[in-house]
């Protein structure tokens, strides 16, 4: 029988199951249902141990380039790479500066490094933060007191960090502490 292309509606003779009508086809597999069990068997196309009935043509449904440019499309919108978080701009007066820690320590020696890096830490530990949130808000098994909960933290997180807002060339880029003031 591997070498039958059945269409639905052929009609085959099984060992076990009797006689059975083919109700659905995919590459690999014939669906059949058995009036005897009264059942749907998935059956592999080379199986060898039934016998044909009557065979039905199989029907195919040709495949059109408009089928095939929307399964691309799909593909390529499946990988895209996520959109990029909106650009935050660093204030105009911290371009090119350094930010410069000194330890108490003076036979220590001084780190510098580019303001536009530390500003970059920054803007990222925010971003992380957001995504805490929408997964916080999104969880399936937190309740409302948890997500609730969860939030002050990140809420903290976010006023803690308000100390940095004079880097921020925007001010709705500025984070906001629980009463969503600037400190």
């Amino acid at each position: 029988m591997s070498t039958l292309d059945l269409g639905i509606g052929s009609q085959i003779r099984h060992p076990k199951f009797g006689k059975g009508v083919v109700v659905e086809t995919d590459a690999s597999y014939y669906k059949i249902y058995f009036n005897f069990t009264a059942e749907v068997k998935t059956i592999a196309r080379d199986y060898s141990n039934f016998e044909l009935v009557e065979k039905k043509e199989a029907e195919y449904q040709p495949i059109t380039i408009m089928d095939i440019e929307k399964a691309v499309d799909n593909v390529i919108k499946k990988n895209q790479p996520k959109p990029e978080s909106p650009k935050v701009e660093i204030a105009q007066k911290w371009i090119k500066g350094m930010v410069t820690f000194s330890p108490y320590n003076p036979e220590l020696s001084n780190k510098e490094v580019p303001i536009e890096t530390f500003f970059h830490k920054i803007v990222m530990v925010r971003e992380r933060l957001r995504v805490l949130e929408q997964n916080i808000n999104n969880h399936s098994k937190l309740d409302d007191e948890d997500r609730i909960h969860l939030q002050q933290y990140i809420t903290r997180a976010y006023g803690s960090l308000t100390t940095f807002n004079v880097l921020f060339a925007d001010k709705a880029d500025h984070f906001k502490g629980a009463g969503g003031k600037e400190d």
